[in-house]
């Protein structure tokens, strides 16, 4: 049945209020505006929905049956616009952020505090995954944003990238088990030593390859983790020379150098990236304020 919802609005506060002339006030429409909304309701559904007297307004019981279906719907709808509200004003909301496990570590976590400490009542939902399954995350709308390494093979032409930072990878090993640290190495002698390195499926992984190909050269690591961390614990106990970000390098690092190589290695990004094929919440547009351009 096609019933305009104005009717049931007006419905429903006649019914809390029992009074024409006051429901007229609260939805600032005159008492005969109301009272010829009430007849065209009653008309649409066939019933008697009110007992009108001179003194009181009262329901009958088909108007009680209907309210007991209206009030919950008014207060649903009540409920939805408040939260809108509240999303737009930063008063509640959710973030959803997808990144990998080491920029979650070693670069969001100061942003989150800040953005919860700011909106403590939004709601913020981290997943994290390599960069290039966060981009994944992003297309198919699971998240509303993404902190990922640039390159990054996965992002597609409707990812809309800013960059935050540039950063570069590097070799690190233990003089005690690597005596390397006078010494310039090229890729083709590097390539004898065991070369620890996050899997395949990692843009750095992506990266490292690309390196070794433009040398003519096939990589073939010794062993392949999905954490930095364990790739610089490793590397501390002489068991390989890791590549990794060079903001992942424990300051307390002493048994561990940075190689020095002969080709250089170009610099990479960390972007904010959002799908600008979807809306982006107010929340998610604060906090990618939050976040310093890299000309900052």
């Amino acid at each position: 049945m096609d019933i305009n919802y104005e009717l049931y609005k007006v419905f429903y506060h006649v019914a809390t209020t029992l009074s024409f002339s006051e429901a007229s006030k609260q939805l600032f429409l005159s008492q005969s505006a109301v009272s010829q909304s009430i007849k065209i309701l009653e008309k649409k559904l066939n019933q008697k929905l009110f007992i009108r007297s001179t003194k009181k307004v009262r329901l009958t019981p088909d108007g009680e049956t209907l309210f007991k279906y209206i009030e919950p719907a008014m207060n649903l709808i009540r409920q939805g616009e408040n939260q809108l509200l509240e999303a737009s004003s930063l008063g509640g909301g959710q973030l959803r952020i997808g990144a990998s496990d080491t920029i979650c570590r070693y670069y969001l976590i100061p942003y989150l505090n800040q953005f919860h400490r700011q909106y403590p009542h939004v709601h913020i939902k981290v997943t994290n995954q390599t960069s290039i399954r966060c981009a994944g995350l992003l297309e198919q709308g699971q998240v509303d944003l993404i902190v990922t390494n640039y390159p990054n093979s996965a992002l597609t032409s409707t990812h809309t990238p800013r960059i935050l930072n540039e950063f570069h990878d590097v070799f690190v090993a233990n003089r005690e088990f690597f005596p390397l640290e006078s010494e310039i190495l090229t890729l083709q002698r590097l390539q004898s030593y065991p070369i620890l390195m996050l899997d395949r499926k990692s843009t750095t992984s992506e990266f490292l390859h690309s390196m070794f190909r433009r040398s003519n050269l096939d990589l073939v690591p010794e062993i392949e983790l999905s954490s930095n961390e364990l790739l610089i614990d490793l590397a501390r106990i002489g068991l390989g020379i890791a590549f990794v970000p060079d903001f992942c390098i424990p300051k307390d690092g002493e048994d561990l150098f940075v190689l020095q190589l002969k080709e250089a290695f170009p610099a990479r990004h960390m972007v904010v990236a959002y799908n600008e094929n979807l809306p982006l919440s107010q929340a998610s547009r604060q906090f990618m304020e939050m976040l310093p351009r890299m000309a900052d």
